[in-house]
């Protein structure tokens, strides 16, 4: 993950909070150049752009825990709310030892973005904790999830801001954090999160949602550019819930997928990989790492041969340097953030499509949404019903934002922030500014 500020940003335009150092703005730094270069195509709602560029609330949390063996650790807690016009803050919640404040700041921007641009009435907001969870026991994790839960108690809530999974974060810490805010509350409350197991209010197909709604735009994308999926090579940065998915769903629709690269290794096979075979192994090992696969160099892996790319890991994983050596067709984001302004100027200049994040791995939050609106009518839906209301409003998202795309002669990333900072500030404007 990089925290490097992209050298091009002209931060000079920007009146930025005095929390962050301007000459390293990180991952906040890409997101406003992205909201520099939607401006120009709000119109009249320009005046409310400045909105965007600054984040509604940021919250900094100590989390004191005591560990197994008696002494008390302390990790830097966070929760942003974006951007609230539309509805209650939604996002995420990563425990990773390099989560920043401009990380998080960024990655609930872009959840404000996210959240428009498939138009479900929420804003934007992120959590993280400092912390690496694979140096922890379970019962320390626990700890530090409830801890923190209690920190950021205060602006968390069912019509307030509800946390979900994330990097590092699954349905065992979205239940201590339900619990914990319910315990607090006097009541239970499964509205607080999503990404929940089952048995606590959690939606069928959440798990898989992610990496479903990267499937579901890239076979729309590749069926605008007359590829044909079918043979198509595929090509996985991160093999996690999101990678994983996709990677799997792709291999089903008769896809090769011919290159997996996870935090440990990256395996390679010009034949096509056992996705459904790797999967098994990796619920086992928690790698790819031993795979029978030959072993290629992470550089490597940006200059393999395909049709498909998918990153996702972590943002800035695709730059200026590696950006000329990728050779495939088109790019659909599985991770928030993976390609940084820079890379997205050379790869529209080499004609390889990008499907931005904000609309390629809309899926989890898409679901997220259904299990919300379950739990608040303590009605369920099966999965197949979960599964066509995602598909359809997926689709009619990308194809809305592909036409935009079209009519202004813009990437999808651009046309993606045109759809949704229109939907935000259109709300901002109509909501007024109170008192």
């Amino acid at each position: 993950m990089s925290s490097a500020a992209p050298s091009n940003i002209a931060v000079q335009n920007h009146v930025l909070p005095s929390y962050l150092n301007a000459d390293n703005l990180g991952p906040w730094g890409i997101y406003l150049q992205q909201v520099d270069r939607v401006t120009p195509y709000l119109g009249s709602l320009a005046r409310w752009v400045e909105t965007l560029k600054r984040p509604k609330r940021a919250l900094i949390v100590d989390v004191p825990i005591e560990m197994d063996n008696g002494t008390i650790a302390h990790f830097e807690g966070y929760r942003v709310q974006h951007n609230l016009s539309r509805g209650p803050g939604k996002g995420g919640v990563r425990f990773h030892q390099d989560v920043t404040l401009s990380e998080v700041m960024a990655l609930s921007a872009w959840m404000s973005v996210k959240n428009a641009a498939v138009n479900v009435p929420y804003g934007g907001a992120k959590g993280g904790i400092r912390v690496d969870p694979r140096s922890l026991s379970r019962a320390e994790l626990e700890r530090v999830t409830r801890r923190y839960t209690s920190e950021i108690n205060i602006i968390i809530g069912p019509n307030k801001d509800i946390p979900a999974p994330d990097v590092n974060t699954n349905e065992q810490v979205m239940a201590w954090m339900m619990d914990t805010y319910s315990m607090n509350s006097g009541s239970t409350s499964t509205g607080v999160v999503t990404g929940k197991p089952i048995s606590l209010g959690g939606s069928l197909g959440r798990r898989e949602a992610t990496g479903r709604g990267v499937f579901v735009v890239g076979s729309e994308a590749a069926r605008n550019l007359g590829l044909d999926i079918k043979g198509a090579r595929v090509v996985v940065q991160g093999f996690g819930n999101v990678g994983a998915v996709a990677a799997k769903l792709f291999h089903e629709a008769g896809a090769k997928v011919v290159a997996v690269q996870d935090h440990r290794t990256t395996l390679y096979d010009p034949a096509g990989l056992d996705v459904p075979a790797m999967m098994e192994y990796a619920s086992h090992s928690g790698t790819i790492e031993g795979y029978r696969a030959e072993v290629i160099s992470g550089e490597q892996f940006w200059q393999v041969d395909c049709e498909i790319l998918i990153p996702a890991a972590l943002e800035g994983q695709i730059t200026a340097k590696n950006a000329p050596q990728i050779k495939a067709k088109m790019v659909i984001e599985g991770a928030n953030g993976p390609t940084t302004p820079e890379a997205d100027d050379i790869l529209r200049e080499r004609n390889i499509l990008v499907a931005p994040d904000v609309i390629a791995n809309a899926g989890g939050v898409t679901v997220s949404y259904f299990e919300w609106v379950q739990d608040f009518s303590s009605f369920f839906w099966t999965e197949e019903e979960i599964n066509q209301r995602l598909v359809r409003i997926m689709q009619e998202a990308f194809r809305a934002i592909w036409q935009v795309a079209q009519d202004n002669k813009v990437t999808l990333r651009t046309a993606a922030f045109i759809v949704a900072c229109t939907r935000i500030l259109q709300a901002r404007e109509m909501r007024g500014l109170y008192p």
